[in-house]
């Protein structure tokens, strides 16, 4: 690939401050009935920030608690943190190997899994120190990296196979999964029985049963897939397909597609999807922007401008931002999302989330690529898949 084309924590929220809020509520509520609360809902998202990081940045993921997002800068050997409360990097880029690509958080937040292509490695990070404390070697040109939902294992994506690591010795267990020729990213389902590893070169997506670690499927999709994320509800795979500027929906349950693919923005990477289930996010590599997605109607229904080269996107656990790597213009977009009711939109993230009025940061899980548990390679925080 060419580098540049290419828990819950408990908040104590004061009297006063709790009241405040249940009048924002109200009125809120009040106004939706004005406005008609049966309107058709969709999105009116704008970038509130724009982050510099590290050189070349390509996969993000966010802690479960939604305080941190781990940014990969691939050509900076490098992993950035950015303070999601207030879109500023903190501390010093942390060292990793050559050429690193994907990032995934476990569950439990502890570590970030950080694949290096160059080297063949995996770099395992303590999130509590923001060091390195293991190197796991893997095989050939490792990219994409899901960690399963109960964070025993670690799905890495080698040009041609998918390794498994044991996140416990940080060791990895069996041969290889042989898939098809360049994959790219992964994600888990939900409830951790399958993983879905996109084949660049075969226009395909490859189905790994988790419990036996064999492919047990393969779907056809578009030209070049790349990314891809699982629903929360574990029914649907949305995969980007970077040559066909488009996105295909697989049905889980019968590993078919289902409908025609979505037309998107020029040179689709990553994506991630929103906690909730209703819209799916995708970064535009070459045309600089993110396409919203209703998973509903499976249209696009925003196109949200960037910086130049859109490569990651990974969502905050409460579905306030999402967070993109420009991967040409080292920065990350930080996008607020917010839902509309007819004519009236909402930023919620302004109600509750970093900077807001019942505290900074945010709560929930997060996750790579998708809620669900994995991520794709471009980022991860879906359902994949910060501050608020």
């Amino acid at each position: 690939m060419n580098h540049h084309s290419s828990f819950h924590t408990q908040t104590t929220v004061p009297v006063r401050a709790r009241r405040l809020l249940s009048g924002v509520v109200a009125t809120f509520a009040m106004v939706l009935g004005i406005a008609g609360a049966g309107a058709a809902t969709a999105t009116a998202d704008t970038v509130i920030d724009t982050i510099p990081v590290g050189d070349d940045p390509q996969g993000v993921a966010i802690t479960p608690d939604g305080t941190r997002a781990f940014v990969v800068n691939n050509l900076g050997d490098s992993v950035s943190v950015i303070h999601t409360a207030t879109n500023t990097v903190v501390g010093p880029p942390i060292s990793v190997g050559d050429s690193p690509v994907g990032v995934a958080i476990t569950p439990n937040g502890n570590f970030a899994y950080v694949t290096n292509r160059f080297d063949h490695t995996v770099s395992v990070i303590n999130t509590g120190t923001n060091m390195v404390v293991a190197t796991v070697n893997v095989v050939n040109s490792p990219r994409g990296v899901a960690i399963t939902p109960d964070g025993t294992r670690a799905y890495v994506v080698n040009n041609t196979s998918v390794s498994v690591i044991n996140t416990a010795t940080n060791m990895v267990v069996g041969p290889p999964i042989p898939v098809g020729d360049d994959a790219v990213g992964v994600a888990i389902t939900p409830n951790g029985n399958f993983a879905y590893v996109t084949i660049a070169d075969d226009n395909e997506v490859s189905v790994i049963n988790t419990g036996t670690n064999m492919v047990v499927a393969t779907v056809n999709v578009g030209s070049s897939p790349q990314g891809v994320a699982i629903t929360p509800d574990g029914s649907r795979a949305y995969v980007t397909n970077r040559n066909g500027d488009t996105v295909s929906v697989i049905d889980t349950g019968t590993n078919m597609v289902v409908g025609l693919p979505i037309p998107v923005g020029d040179g689709p990477q990553g994506v991630a999807i929103t906690p909730d289930g209703t819209r799916a996010y995708v970064a535009n590599f070459f045309g600089d922007s993110v396409s919203v997605i209703d998973t509903g109607t499976n249209t696009v229904i925003d196109t949200i401008p960037v910086g130049d080269g859109a490569f990651g996107v990974a969502i905050t656990p409460k579905g306030t931002r999402a967070y993109v790597t420009n991967q040409n213009a080292d920065t990350v977009s930080v996008i607020s999302i917010d839902r509309c009711f007819g004519s009236l939109c909402i930023d919620f993230g302004s109600l509750v989330g970093g900077g807001s009025l019942v505290g900074g940061g945010s709560t929930g899980s997060g996750g790579t690529g998708s809620l669900a548990g994995g991520g794709s390679f471009a980022g991860g925080g879906a359902a994949g898949s910060a501050g608020s």
